[in-house]
């Protein structure tokens, strides 16, 4: 039979609001009373009801996490980080992936308030009114990671894809490269879409170089649109010596792609990617891309959620540096 609140305040001989003070700790008791209820408890091996005891302290210990694809290495990275401080600071998290659909993220959002979570690390590819609408009711801290609102001023975690980009492309242009393509993600999506490109597109302006419309293609972040893109920059009119891509796994497809079409890496065409996920330094050849500190992104995101639950002063905007790593997909362009 499972044991109740009653049982531990009959067996310990004091009030049930006695124990239910001991437990949560909202009001002083005695020692000698504190060790008669831990006795009690130690005896029967009692389990305190979860949502008992988020009817008295007002919170859940609970934390909702959207996030667009658990199967891509990036977001399951993030989620170590945001686990690896969730669990030291006692709170369970609720991870929720929407697979890229704005429905299911709405759908979780809309959980995640029936549970009563404490607060909301919120992944998403995109702005949209009916989010922006729904923290401005949710009432409770809530962390972006990898991009800010821009008609709402939340908390956020990530880089500056912008600058990350533009050293990306300048390394390229400093091999002597000139006729540099890109496989982008939509312009939509205002960071790693646009943010991304306008870095490229910079770099090539303050280089004195003109960018080829033909040589910027659209991908979606998958191993198979990076070949897929590949496929139309090399049928081009005058493919590129370098490629930008957006990331790692768009860079994987690319290089398979080349390779399929009976050239090499770097040789022939050299391949940035951007992320450095795992396969990025075990691929052949290894990929020269940049790093983001996702586990650390992560653990951040958390820490601050968990931070403005307990009301403390949190900066507003975290922002970690990126680094450009060198490997064997680029090399200097002798043309």
């Amino acid at each position: 039979m499972k044991v109740t609140i009653n049982d531990i305040a009959k067996l310990s001989g004091v009030s049930k609001a006695t124990v239910s003070r001991v437990l949560n700790g909202s009001k002083p008791v005695s020692d000698a009373v504190r060790e008669k209820v831990m006795r009690a408890i130690e005896e029967t091996d009692y389990k305190p009801s979860s949502l008992a005891r988020s009817l008295t302290t007002k919170e859940t210990k609970l934390i909702g996490i959207v996030i667009p694809d658990v199967s891509n290495p990036v977001f399951s990275e993030l989620v170590k980080g945001m686990e690896d401080m969730s669990g030291v600071s006692g709170y369970n998290i609720l991870l929720c992936n929407s697979y890229l659909s704005h429905k299911k993220e709405l759908d979780y959002l809309e959980i995640f308030r029936d549970k009563e979570v404490d607060g909301i690390i919120f992944l998403t590819t995109k702005e949209r009114p009916e989010q922006v609408e729904f923290f401005k009711k949710f009432g409770k801290p809530v962390v972006l990671v990898d991009r800010k609102f821009k008609t709402m001023d939340i908390p956020s975690v990530g880089i500056d894809d912008y600058t990350a980009a533009l050293k990306a492309v300048n390394y390229l242009i400093n091999l002597g490269h000139k006729n540099i393509g890109m496989v982008r993600s939509t312009l939509q999506d205002s960071s790693h879409g646009f943010n991304r490109y306008e870095g490229y597109r910079k770099a090539m302006e303050g280089a004195g170089l003109s960018i080829n419309p033909q040589n910027v293609i659209e991908g979606d972040f998958s191993v198979k649109s990076g070949y897929n893109a590949m496929l139309k920059l090399l049928s081009g009119e005058a493919p590129p010596s370098a490629v930008f891509f957006a990331n790692d796994l768009m860079a994987v497809g690319g290089i398979r792609c080349i390779t399929d079409s009976g050239m090499k890496v770097p040789e022939d065409i050299s391949v940035m990617g951007f992320d450095d996920i795992p396969i990025a330094s075990m691929f052949i050849p290894s990929i020269t891309t940049t790093r983001q500190p996702f586990f650390e992104i992560g653990k951040k995101a958390m820490e601050k959620l968990i931070q403005s639950i307990q009301e403390k002063d949190v900066e507003q905007h975290t922002v970690f540096e990126t680094d450009l790593i060198l490997r064997n997909s680029t090399k200097r362009c002798d043309l």
